[in-house]
């Protein structure tokens, strides 16, 4: 396949075939750069995902007791058909989502990163026996399967979520049921696809579009499905968590962030001011890790300021296709709407706008990049998650000041701070109640660490040697008389 039109599926996937919703309802899928309807997928709901759940029940039995290398191939195999359609898989993302070309290339790159890094993972996931306390007896730890898992992926990273769910899952021997979100289902249905081509057994990857109340609903309800791993607002995640004690069922949950991005004095001006825009206006300001809040050390306020303002009225706003495009439209009106009523209740309370401050002349779900002064803790964005491209800046005088108002928040997700000593960085770690910390680094995500936050940003990690064991029960075996 060589075009971004021939990964658009318009169809289900259960059970190894495609189908539409029993209704025969279909879901509107709107290109958020120019409004335009891309197409349609089905709305499928409860009965839908039961057929899918058990397809997958079905499928387990076969999938976990496959010859471990013959399950790592099939993921290499997944690797590899994801780098030879990445520009045909990036467009599609664009289309569907928005953000500039080069990032979502980069997105089905990682997503790739991720399918090869738990093949690799899958070959480690050793037991172990453990020295018994009486005579005669051996003890044997091992790991297993956990089983049917259900998935549930937002639309800011419609790719490389599900890769950080679907690839340690099909490693550890689990059959899945995935639901992408509805405003950007086309990068969902496109992995049912990948794994349709590089032969999947039917029943093993099941991917449905549709009601979020009904598919989740179902997925929670059944008692075959034993783990549910969620990226999404923390609202949701806490219902998910409510409704997982039915059934008892293992979850893993990113939820929302409130990143604090702190500079000091003692940092280098210039880098930490391309770790925040990095780290800001990233996919327009919609990620869960970009920085919230961004407080400045008293001593480099004035200057940071300066060369940040500088380098958000350099930015290119435009479609995500367009050449040199930095940063694509907000993913519906709703999301512009948030942005503004943020800045709104900053200017109210003293705020200052640097630069931006309003709805893009592009028109449409397109916003200016924002940069805000004179922030305090009593504004909106202190507390809630942005989402969008506005960066609110504080000033701070002490450390322990800086660290105090980084933790003032529900949330633990992500944190970043510049400075050039090294005891300070180790302070930090100490200090920020957050699950990722980035010293001098606006981009942290990698394959080789886990991902994950504390506190109400979620439970469970994603990457690293801990994202295989979410999907791993383990057994203990005492023989005796040995």
């Amino acid at each position: 396949m060589a075009n971004w039109q021939a990964w658009m599926k318009e169809a289900a996937y259960v059970d190894g075939a495609w189908v539409n919703a029993d209704s025969g309802e279909t879901i509107d899928v709107t290109n958020p750069a120019t409004g335009d309807v891309l197409g349609h997928v089905p709305n499928c709901g409860t009965a839908e995902t039961e057929r899918a759940i058990a397809a997958a029940q079905g499928a387990f039995g076969d999938f976990a007791a496959m010859p471990l290398m013959d399950r790592v191939g099939l993921l290499w195999k997944l690797h590899d058909a994801l780098m030879d359609n990445q520009d045909a898989l990036a467009e599609l993302l664009t289309i569907e989502m928005g953000k500039p070309l080069a990032e979502a290339k980069g997105e089905i790159g990682i997503g790739a990163q991720y399918v090869r890094w738990f093949a690799e993972e899958a070959r480690r996931a050793k037991g172990e026996i453990v020295p018994a306390g009486v005579n005669g007896r051996r003890i044997l730890v091992t790991k297993h399967p956990v089983g049917v898992v259900g998935m549930i992926t937002p639309w800011n990273f419609p790719s490389s979520m599900l890769a950080r769910k679907i690839a340690p899952a099909l490693a550890a021997g689990c059959p899945v049921v995935a639901k992408p979100a509805t405003a950007t289902p086309y990068s969902g249905l496109a992995w049912a696809a990948l794994a349709e081509d590089v032969g999947y057994p039917a029943g093993v990857v099941n991917v449905l579009t549709g009601s979020a109340r009904k598919i989740a609903g179902a997925m929670m309800d059944a008692p075959e499905v034993r783990k549910v791993t969620f990226t999404g607002s923390t609202d949701v995640g806490k219902e998910l968590i409510r409704q997982s004690a039915d059934t008892v069922k293992k979850v893993s949950m990113e939820l929302g962030g409130n990143a604090p991005f702190i500079v000091f004095d003692d940092a280098d001006l210039d880098k930490a001011v391309d770790g925040a825009m990095a780290s800001k206006f990233r996919n327009s300001g919609q990620t869960c890790v970009c920085a919230n809040r961004i407080y400045v050390q008293a001593g480099v306020h004035d200057a940071f300021v300066e060369k940040l303002v500088a380098a958000t009225k350099a930015m290119k706003v435009g479609d995500g296709r367009e050449e040199g495009v930095e940063q694509g439209p907000l993913i519906d009106g709703d999301a512009v709407a948030k942005v503004q009523e943020l800045l709104d209740d900053a200017t109210a309370k003293g705020g200052n706008v640097a630069c931006g401050g309003k709805a893009h002349a592009l028109g449409g779900s397109f916003y200016e990049p924002t940069v805000v002064t004179g922030a305090t803790q009593d504004m909106a964005f202190a507390q809630e998650e942005i989402f969008g491209p506005l960066a609110p800046v504080f000033k701070f005088e002490t450390e322990q000041e800086a660290i105090e108002m980084a933790n003032d928040t529900v949330f633990g997700l992500a944190s970043y701070a510049y400075t050039s000593d090294m005891g300070r960085a180790f302070r930090l770690n100490e200090g920020l109640q957050y699950g990722m910390i980035g010293i001098n680094s606006g981009l942290i995500t990698t394959v080789e660490a886990p991902f994950g936050g504390v506190k109400e940003s979620g439970l469970g990690k994603e990457g690293g040697s801990q994202g295989l064991e979410d999907y791993l029960e383990t057994k203990y075996v005492c023989i005796d008389g040995v």
